[in-house]
């Protein structure tokens, strides 16, 4: 019995650093989206100080702002929607 114990705890202390080395999936975002993110969000009206007390709220609004942006830029992209669900493209060519 002590010696599956000490077995146990000989795994769990190798098998430990293992499981903590950092995440290197392909999906992290490089230095330089980072700083672009921090860019947009100053453009948008973020201000980074010290101590923001407001952090939490200040951020959250502008990520609300970065959002519509997005869908405004989405939308005038897109065309956008006619008022009645319908829309044109393109008119029918005259043939003489």
């Amino acid at each position: 019995m002590k010696t599956l114990v000490y077995i146990a705890l000989a795994v769990g202390a190798l098998a430990g650093p293992a499981l903590s080395f950092a995440d290197t999936a392909n999906d992290a975002l490089t230095r330089a989206q980072v700083r672009a993110d921090l860019v947009r969000a100053e453009h948008a009206g973020y201000r980074p100080i010290g101590e923001d007390a407001s952090y939490p709220a200040d951020i959250q609004s502008v990520d609300a702002r970065i959002a519509a942006q997005d869908d405004q830029r989405a939308t005038s992209a897109l065309g956008g929607a006619q008022e009645n669900g319908a829309s044109q493209s393109g008119g029918a060519s005259a043939r003489q």
